[in-house]
């Protein structure tokens, strides 16, 4: 069953000013190889941290707005796990995506029959 998702990622921003717009664009094809379909993708700019992480005062937010089956978001989450430039990642579903067209309208008829 395919959901929406938002996914907020925190990059390493430590002096890396000029390679967010590279390392957003890797990121997002990482999200389609593993079978989400990317919807949106906003750029949150740099945040400083309430309290330093991993020796971090700050990172740069990125929010993906995805529609993915769980199991591809468990291969992303995964994947991220390892990746050195994501500091902090969060998931969210935001609910299923419903069918369009006529396969919603035979939905219907199987559900009132």
């Amino acid at each position: 069953m395919t959901n929406r998702y938002e996914i907020l990622l925190a990059l390493n921003a430590a002096g890396k000013e000029e390679t967010h717009k590279d390392l957003i664009e890797r990121l997002e094809k990482t999200l389609v190889a593993e079978g989400a379909k990317v919807e949106q993708v906003q750029r949150l700019e740099r945040r400083e941290f309430a309290y330093p992480h991993d020796k971090l005062k700050g990172a740069y937010f990125v929010n993906f707005i995805v529609t993915a089956d769980a199991t591809a978001i468990a291969k992303i989450r995964t994947k991220l796990n390892l990746d050195d430039e994501v500091v902090l990642q969060n998931y969210l579903r935001k609910g299923v995506v419903k069918p369009a067209g006529k396969a919603r309208k035979a939905a219907k008829k199987t559900v009132a029959a």
